[in-house]
């Protein structure tokens, strides 16, 4: 028998043990050499010193289960047999494999662990005056019982009828240049347009610029001048026509 260079008190348990033993001889875990595995462990067992009595319950019970393994693998087996008997280290390979895969997982859970502790995460430094930000004007009071969703209706209603003013046949003629047009100067326009004035139809300003990109700019212009309260709009009947009313005198 080989020596042993083990450290007492390394090992969480038999089952820590008997694995260290496999694997520092190369042993095949599915075909564990079960004499030569027992000797190794019962001399680390017969090393284990007195202050050690309170984990000798543990591992003298898997002694036991080595030796009983040990002596039905040495016992002649019967000429006839009826059935095909398990292999006395079954049990014992299955219970070692369940406690490798608990212990590499809890390797990985451990580099995990250390990889977590160099992460470092910034703290709150948003401006208090940020934080506690509330508009002035709630863009819902301005809209009162209208949605966006009846807004975007009435826009792709527009859209449509931009397209369908369209000549399928003239429309491939001609140069396409390319609209230069700015959310911010629609945004001035539509406000001095309206500024001081009330019911002004909002399909009738959506119809007022042609070409799709003026239609969008002119759409996106009035959501932003309803944010930023310059305008609101109201609509007197369900499905009635939307009405804007300038809030700036």
């Amino acid at each position: 028998m080989s020596s042993i260079d083990i450290k007492l008190n390394v090992f969480e348990g038999p089952l820590d043990l008997l694995l260290h033993l496999i694997e520092k001889n190369k042993f095949d875990i599915f075909d564990i050499p079960i004499v030569e595995i027992t000797n190794q462990y019962l001399s680390y067992v017969d090393s284990l010193e007195e202050e050690d009595l309170d984990r000798m319950s543990e591992f003298l019970v898997m002694a036991a289960t080595l030796i009983s393994i040990k002596a039905k693998m040495l016992l002649p087996e019967p000429e006839e047999e009826e059935e095909e008997e398990e292999d006395p280290r079954a049990e014992l390979v299955r219970r070692l494999l369940e406690y490798k895969i608990y212990k590499y997982a809890s390797y990985e859970l451990k580099d995990m662990q250390m990889d977590a502790e160099k992460a470092y995460f910034k703290g709150d430094s948003i401006p208090k005056e940020v934080k506690e930000y509330k508009e002035e004007i709630d863009p819902a009071e301005l809209v009162g019982d209208l949605t966006i969703t009846r807004l975007n209706e009435i826009f792709q209603q527009v859209l449509k009828r931009q397209v369908d003013k369209i000549d399928p046949v003239r429309s491939r003629f001609g140069t396409i240049t390319k609209e230069e047009i700015r959310i911010e100067d629609r945004i001035a326009e539509i406000r001095e347009q309206t500024r001081g004035l009330s019911g002004i139809n909002f399909k009738t300003l959506l119809e007022a610029k042609r070409g799709r990109m003026n239609v969008i700019m002119t759409f996106l212009a009035i959501l932003e001048l309803m944010k930023t309260g310059s305008i609101m709009i109201r609509q007197e009947t369900i499905f009635g026509d939307i009405i804007i009313d300038s809030l700036e005198v």
